[in-house]
């Protein structure tokens, strides 16, 4: 098997196809399986890479707790970029791995051709974030007391999974098959050390309005927890494009993976050409109608 080395954890890592490097960061309820509609469709034309987080095997799970943070799982997509020698990759990330691909533009932004932020926002609302860390902690505990297949019972149909079993039950039977084969010990700690402790969207403004790399925000109309977060988003870092999917819940490359390809797609060879140029000042008039001064148009791309 296959592994690059980070902070005090080996991580597994697939790769598949030729052409501009793609990497895909998983959500804290899948792994590298969740991405498989994206590889096999973005492989013909890309060099797609996934990996496993820490705490999810074959990657190691280290029992240190002090070893699994925002930090950490932002420098881990680095340090699989860097094991494979690519100096550039268009980063994808959904939900934890959402979290992770904004980080990553604000930390390692030279080393993102773009990024695809989706499902991003869960306890970020500042009034939502003693409940939100509560419920994290008490989950993290089930975790670690009853194992992962008794909480997959619950977690798996929460109030923004259930529109993926509603529309697609066998995929959503084999994503929640495959949440329940992760480590207990892994979710406990990767709840406590990432989940719990990652800064709120929100207190990251000032940094996300000088974000130039080009961005795609994406979110479900029926992920409740992302929605707000998702269009706060888009007004403020000045590359950023928002893609809402219609009565969709949080698995949303799962739930529409042909749609989600296709805007994926379509963003990246916008990116590829220089299309995706950064907000053009215009569009913030306070004015409805019209302009009452028509400033100069402007170029400026994004990256």
């Amino acid at each position: 098997m296959p592994f690059a080395q980070s902070k005090g954890a080996k991580l597994y890592y697939e790769e598949t196809g030729s052409g501009h490097p793609v990497i895909f960061v998983h959500e804290f309820a899948g792994d590298c399986r969740s991405w498989e509609q994206q590889v096999r469709f973005f492989s013909r034309r890309y060099r797609c890479i996934v990996y496993n987080a820490r705490g999810y095997p074959p990657s190691e799970v280290p029992t240190d707790g002090k070893l699994y943070s925002q930090d950490i799982a932002t420098d881990d997509i680095l340090a699989v970029l860097d094991h494979l020698q690519v100096p550039k990759a268009h980063v994808v990330g959904l939900s934890m791995g959402g979290f992770a691909t904004l980080h990553f533009g604000l930390r390692h932004g030279a080393r993102a051709s773009c990024l695809v932020v989706a499902g991003c926002g869960y306890g970020a609302p500042k009034g939502d974030r003693e409940r939100f860390q509560a419920e994290v902690a008490a989950t993290a505990d089930r975790f670690e007391k009853e194992g992962t297949r008794a909480v997959t019972l619950g977690y798996g149909v929460g109030p923004t999974r259930v529109q993926h079993q509603n529309k697609d039950p066998r995929g959503w039977a084999e994503f929640n098959a495959q949440l329940g084969e992760h480590s207990h010990i892994g979710s406990a700690l990767t709840m406590r050390g990432v989940q719990a402790k990652r800064p709120s969207v929100y207190d990251l403004e000032a940094k996300l309005r000088k974000l130039t790399v080009p961005t795609l925000i994406v979110t479900g109309d029926e992920d409740e927890p992302c929605l707000d977060a998702s269009l706060w988003m888009k007004r403020t870092i000045p590359s950023a494009g928002l893609w809402m999917a219609p009565r969709t819940g949080h698995n949303i490359n799962l739930e529409e993976a042909q749609a989600f390809n296709d805007q994926l797609a379509d963003f990246f060879a916008q990116v590829e050409n220089g299309r995706w140029s950064l907000r053009d000042p215009r569009s913030l008039s306070k004015n409805i109608l019209s302009l009452e001064k028509k400033p100069a148009k402007a170029k400026a791309k994004a990256g």
